[in-house]
């Protein structure tokens, strides 16, 4: 019998058919090559087997589409990555009128899942095309990568979601963040600093924010937003840091300042900085190399040789000290010599000068002279006592070491008497003669606002009343007659003083490269403001006579500050002068008829 009999015959034990090994194969391999054969009988079942496969593999792809598409949260781990990832809020910063300052917005950002990415060439060419500013060589790295989250472009516009949207790449997605803004771009950059895509705060007031606890609290996972966090209240003023701003870059550009330059107010009874700023700044928006030296704060983190301004501080010691009084004279017929060195003044007068005169003239010899007779321990101690030997600390987190003279003997004390061998920062000095107009009250000064009790709290006394009296009658006098003339603005009652260093180019001093101050108070009567301007290397202009020192460029700088910001300070002018601006004087005798009415150099 054939063998296809014998495969239909029945088991008689357990009536089931039997059939062997070799007849299954046979049957397997004749239904295949009925599937394959070219009979025109077996098409349609080929036909509907492959349609079948087909189908089937196309479900699956659809069924795991429709998952990742209607998959309400990313998986555990991605989520967690996103959290980590995402701009952390932080609290708006605001001037001392309550004007925004720096704030959060919300945007949105793109993310990535590698893993899910099924092609990644065409996701970064088709992410490039909609965001071209995304480097696709970066983009095909990060892509690349085994990372469950990666970010493809932070802080994207509206627009720019709606085109990476229509793409429906898989594995591609939006999460909301905080982003930091800066409405009023430059205006205050160097105080506000700014903060990195991640919310942390990399410069200024930003990163003094985090260091005050705000960093912890994002380490430790509690959820803040903007609305639960208290605002920061600077002791800026928005309006008067932007005129403050206008008129510096105005005389850097006039007075052709290579270097830049930089101004500052300071409430001489709080300690509060009302403005400040240092050009060249930056967009806090978009913010330059942190390790760029032109974008450096010129006031708190320069230091520099402060010029003739550190005489105010030379001759407030010998006052204090009783060394001098304001009608002690001081011998400047000739040249003062120290081994090989001598010191001379700008315009040499040849006779001896009052005290008044030491200071309106702008002697260096007889500030040199003044020092001297308080001897080089006391000098320093006064210095230290004011601040000025140590490193400033307020809440911007950058500030400098003074470059101080490692053996201080008897020509450090003639130079530095004349504001030459030792550097600080301009803050520092504006804190010292803040110090000698407001009664003798040394207060640090802050970028937050406070009032005058709280800052006087802790404050020490640094010189007498009487001496802070007597420095604000100088530098009353000094923008009468003296260096200080063209910054008396008439009705703000100013009060000032010029100072001017020669640069130190490779280790010596270049008599044509210059960094000019200029230091001035308002009402000088009742000092509420000291304003501080500061010029590198302005040149010589014929409109200045071909001087290049400050009286003739920070000078004027400063006098078109204070005329601006004034009015804005509530300060409008009075043109009705206090009839006894300086009661403490006017008890001991002193009066504006014992200084000879001649004016002073022009320094």
């Amino acid at each position: 019998m054939s063998d296809s009999f014998d495969t239909g015959c029945e088991n008689k034990a357990n009536n089931a058919p039997v059939r062997p090994a070799g007849s299954r194969v046979r049957v397997i391999r004749n239904l295949f090559a009925g599937i394959f054969s070219a009979k025109p009988g077996k098409s349609a079942f080929r036909i509907r087997l492959a349609a079948w496969v087909f189908l089937a593999v196309y479900g699956i792809i659809a069924g795991k589409l429709i998952d990742f598409g209607l998959r309400p949260d990313p998986p555990q781990s991605v989520k967690r990555a996103a959290d980590d990832a995402i701009a952390a809020a932080r609290p708006d910063i605001l001037d001392r009128n309550g004007e925004i300052l720096a704030t959060d917005v919300k945007v949105m950002s793109v993310f990535a899942e590698p893993r899910r990415i099924i092609d990644k060439d065409e996701a970064v060419e088709l992410l490039t095309a909609v965001l071209p500013d995304v480097d696709a060589r970066e983009l095909r790295e990060r892509l690349g990568s085994r990372k469950g989250f990666v970010w493809v472009k932070r802080a994207i516009t509206p627009k720019q979601q709606q085109e990476v949207y229509r793409l429906g790449l898989p594995g591609v997605g939006f999460l909301p963040e905080n982003k930091r803004v800066y409405p009023n771009g430059p205006v205050a950059a160097h105080v506000l600093g700014f903060a990195s895509l991640d919310g942390i705060g990399m410069s200024g007031l930003e990163k003094y924010i985090d260091g005050q606890g705000l960093a912890d609290l994002h380490g430790a996972g509690f959820s803040l937003t903007p609305e639960n966090l208290k605002p920061i209240t600077t002791s800026l003023d928005l309006k008067v840091t932007y005129a403050l701003r206008d008129e510096l870059a105005k005389g850097i550009a006039k007075f052709k300042a290579k270097g830049g330059g930089a101004a500052a107010i300071l409430d001489v009874n709080t300690g509060e900085v009302i403005a400040m700023a240092s050009l060249p700044d930056f967009d806090p928006n978009t913010p330059p190399d942190p390790h760029d030296l032109n974008y450096i704060n010129r006031i708190s983190v320069g230091v520099y040789e402060m010029g003739s301004t550190f005489k105010a501080i030379s001759i407030a010691m010998a006052l204090d000290m009783g060394k001098v009084t304001l009608h002690s004279r001081i011998d400047a017929r000739d040249s003062l010599r120290y081994g090989h060195f001598t010191i001379h003044d700008f315009h040499a007068t040849h006779r001896v000068l009052s005290v008044p005169e030491v200071f309106t003239y702008s002697s260096n010899i007889g500030a040199a002279r003044t020092a001297l007779m308080a001897g080089v321990a006391a000098h320093k101690a006064f210095l230290g006592k004011l601040g000025q030997l140590s490193r400033l600390r307020t809440e911007l987190p950058e500030s400098a070491e003074p470059l101080v003279p490692k053996n201080w003997g008897e020509l450090n004390t003639m130079t530095i008497a004349f504001g030459q061998g030792l550097n600080v920062a301009p803050l520092q000095a504006m804190m010292a003669v803040g110090a000698l107009a407001n009664g003798g009250i040394l207060i640090t000064p802050t970028f937050l606002k406070r009032n005058e009790e709280d800052a006087k709290k802790d404050a020490p006394r640094v010189v007498k009343p009487e001496t802070s009296e007597a420095m604000r009658y100088l530098m009353r006098l000094n923008a009468e007659i003296g260096t200080a003339k063209i910054a008396d603005i008439k009705g703000y009652f100013v009060g000032g003083k010029t100072g001017t260093a020669d640069k130190i180019v490779h280790g010596h001093y270049a008599k044509d490269r210059v960094f000019t101050t200029f230091m001035a108070i308002m009402p000088a009567d009742k000092p509420k403001y000291l304003y501080l301007t500061l010029l590198d290397e302005p040149q010589a202009l014929p409109e200045t006579n071909g001087y290049r020192t400050a009286a003739w460029n920070a000078g004027p700088v400063t006098g078109k500050i204070i005329e601006r910001t004034g009015p804005l300070l509530g300060l409008p002018p009075r043109f009705d002068l206090p009839p006894q601006p300086f009661p403490l004087l006017a008890k001991l005798g002193y009066a504006e008829a014992n200084v000879p009415a001649r004016g002073g150099g022009e320094h």
